[in-house]
């Protein structure tokens, strides 16, 4: 019995690799084509700027309901939605004719997406609970290498003199069906009814209470925000405050991308030798003294100042690479219905991502961008201090990883 459950988990684990790739490779391929549907409908920065708001919303919409759809159906019926679905309404926004129809496309767009990313997340929890050790941060590891995937075949196909109306296009085209595969690998869905019991025994106390959901969502909150303002600000930073070469500036970002990614993909082994409170623990304060070197760069000496602030933005990485994948963990393996506690930490996450960018930017016009990237410090620290308690206090599941510990 337990050879044919691990080769059930084995397959599994295949497929939702397949999804976090694919899912990744979607967004590299709509965030690479946005200069080019800039271009084509002539939107201007402010334009383009509500569209990624629109697009935004409807994911963090459809987030909070998909969590309800993947307790009541599974998470794999979801996903053999979801994935295709995501990959088909990508069709609206490369075929928008103007920016009214862009605006009410761009949404659908969004609803697509995070209807995807709860029930891929909720059925890597699941694997996860059948391997009995650690696997959801290589999931995340490869959605990064999806994303850098879908950038550079839009490169490489701008560059051949392929139209960008037209890689969207086939891009919407060709990947809902490179989901089928990876979908017919996936763990077999659990009944309505298990669902139910599952709503049922987190009423009675035996799941994670929300106030525990809340304080995960903070800490997703945190760390998100935290990632966003490196995503966004890094290269800004060392251009505007360092006055690096524009050629160079770039690296800062690229250096914090490598670390994340390179953490994400080696961080089981990690998680599984220290437990979730001392990967916590550390994630915390690495990315907290990976941004403190960031802003103590301008104040050293020009042949320092750049090392320094490259060597916080690769901290910063290593940091928070392993957050997401251990708050998630957390919230699968206190049991209960996944579904609903995990869309709603994924919608803290997201918000964190959303507003970040946009958050320093305004403070920094205010003040300095200097002073705005105390927030996402601030906000690293706080991933260690609401991470460690809410990670402590989590109620046992008998379905729990074998190598996960409460204990510090």
């Amino acid at each position: 019995m337990n050879k044919i459950v691990d080769k059930v988990a084995s397959r599994a684990r295949t497929g939702v690799f397949g999804y976090f790739f694919l899912s990744g490779l979607v967004m590299g391929m709509w965030a690479a084509g946005l200069p080019t549907l800039n271009d084509r409908l002539h939107l201007g920065p402010a334009l383009l700027g509500s569209v990624l708001l629109l697009t935004s919303g409807g994911a963090l919409v459809s987030m909070l309901i998909a969590g309800r759809l993947v307790d009541r159906w599974s998470s794999r019926l979801i996903c053999w939605i979801g994935g295709p679905l995501s990959a088909v309404v990508l069709l609206g926004p490369a075929l928008a004719p103007s920016y009214a129809w862009l605006a009410v496309l761009a949404v659908v767009f969004g609803l697509g997406l995070g209807i995807t990313e709860v029930a891929m997340n909720v059925h890597s929890v699941e694997v996860e609970q059948r391997y009995r050790r650690p696997i959801i941060s290589a999931f995340h590891g490869v959605w990064s290498l999806g994303g850098a995937a879908g950038g550079a075949l839009t490169a490489a196909g701008l560059k051949l003199g392929v139209d960008g109306q037209v890689l969207l296009v086939v891009a919407a085209l060709v990947v809902p069906f490179l989901y089928i595969p990876h979908a017919r690998l996936l763990l077999p869905g659990r009944p309505a009814a298990h669902a139910a019991g599952a709503d049922g025994a987190r009423a009675g106390g035996g799941a994670m209470p929300w106030g525990l959901v809340g304080m995960l969502g903070l800490v997703a909150f945190a760390g998100h925000l935290s990632e966003g303002a490196a995503i966004d600000w890094a290269a800004l930073h060392a251009r505007l405050v360092l006055d690096t070469d524009p050629a160079a500036a770039p690296l800062a970002y690229t250096i914090f991308s490598v670390a994340m990614t390179t953490v994400r993909l080696m961080g089981d082994p990690l998680r599984a030798r220290l437990g979730s409170v001392r990967t916590i623990q550390l994630a915390g304060v690495l990315a907290t003294c990976g941004y403190v070197l960031v802003l103590v760069a301008p104040l050293t000496g020009a042949a320092l100042r750049v090392a320094c602030a490259w060597s916080g933005w690769a901290l910063v990485g290593v940091g928070l690479a392993t957050v997401v994948p251990v708050v998630f963990s957390s919230v699968g393996a206190a049991g209960g219905a996944v579904g609903r506690a995990l869309s709603l930490v994924t919608a803290f996450g997201y918000t964190g991502l959303l507003l970040g960018p946009a958050v320093l930017g305004y403070v920094a016009e205010v003040t300095s961008l200097q002073i705005a990237l105390i927030i996402p410090a601030a906000l690293a620290a706080v991933v260690t201090l609401a991470g460690t308690p809410a990670i402590r206090a989590l109620p046992t599941s008998p379905s729990r990883p074998l190598t996960e510990s409460n204990a510090p």
